[in-house]
């Protein structure tokens, strides 16, 4: 098993910088790819200095952070991805217990780990919770997609997840469309269709969570939309055995309004608040299944929900 860590960047020098190194300190040595979007703050010089360590590509003009992602990957020769992006970085043993953890399990496809969430300075935040009790959780690609639906299964952000290769290439990769909100997890739920997933519960990455992200980029309104969209296709490829206990795609869609009207609520955008929130504030379905979802990430560490296999 052979890992490539891909690492996209625009104009994010001094950030990258610390990505790059935590890649080369890697305590299993592995391939490491960095795909520069056309940048102008000398970042193109800075990795030519490298040498050999790194593996070097620069888009002739600024194509965004989907595109990159799928060059780094294409032209990867790992067998298993780690993305990673310019702000944040891995833990020295990031690789190598990952690659410890997948290889109990054959048949998974995509990994994910827990994160340290740390500001623009390096202060840890908070960590991202566990999901179930053992060191490695496994999940039947059966049960993936009804566990995203309801928030069972988070994936999580690009620079906690790893993947096989191949089931990247027959995803299709990222979707340009959807640069800035939601890609990644968009491609988490194709990849997922062709093997189970794997979780390991220990901090490997270093998320910074900074007014710079990306994903803070997008308004609200636009948010909300891509996540309905996404829950309309992930509902689209939860497996048949779940039908019957399967919620109404409306009460799903209204889930996510209420999800997003509370957000609204909170960073004081009342007038968009406003706006969403009818009728989904008048069903109860669609509070109930917040209000689980909310529980549920609550209570992972001690969950054993049918839909959690720990067994292979």
């Amino acid at each position: 098993m052979k890992f490539s860590i891909v690492i996209t960047t625009c104009n994010r020098l001094s950030l990258l910088k610390r990505a790059i190194a935590s890649a080369l300190n890697q305590s299993i040595p592995c391939e490491v790819i960095v795909v520069d979007d056309c940048s102008s703050d000398g970042t193109a010089e800075y990795i030519q200095s490298l040498g050999e360590d790194i593996i070097f590509y620069r888009n002739l003009k600024n194509m965004r952070q989907s595109f990159s992602v799928n060059v780094g990957v294409k032209a990867a020769q790992g067998d298993w991805i780690k993305l990673l992006d310019d702000d944040d970085y891995l833990a020295p043993n990031c690789i190598e217990e990952i690659m410890k953890n997948i290889a109990q399990y054959p048949e998974a496809v995509i990994c994910s780990c827990q994160a340290t969430q740390v500001d623009i300075k390096g202060v840890e935040i908070c960590q991202t919770p566990k999901i179930g009790l053992e060191q490695a959780f496994y999940i039947a690609q059966a049960d993936i997609h009804y566990g995203m639906l309801l928030e069972e299964v988070p994936f999580g952000t690009t620079s906690q997840v790893a993947f096989l290769r191949d089931a990247f290439l027959n995803s299709g990769g990222w979707d340009s469309s959807l640069d800035d909100c939601y890609n990644d997890i968009d491609c988490w739920l194709r990849i997922a269709q062709f093997g189970d997933a794997v979780f390991v519960n220990s901090c490997l990455v270093y998320r910074v969570v900074w007014s710079g992200s990306y994903n803070q980029k997008s308004s609200l309104l636009k948010r909300l939309n891509t996540n309905i969209l996404i829950k309309e296709k992930i509902y689209n490829l939860v497996n048949p055995k779940y039908q019957s206990v399967l919620p109404p795609l409306s009460y799903i869609c209204n889930y996510v309004k209420l999800h997003w009207l509370l957000v609204a609520l909170k960073q004081k955008h009342f007038v968009f608040a406003i706006r969403i929130s009818f009728p989904a504030v008048l069903s109860m379905r669609s509070w109930n299944i917040l209000v689980k979802a909310m529980r549920s990430r609550n209570n992972r560490p001690s969950r054993k929900s049918v839909i959690l296999k720990t067994t292979k």
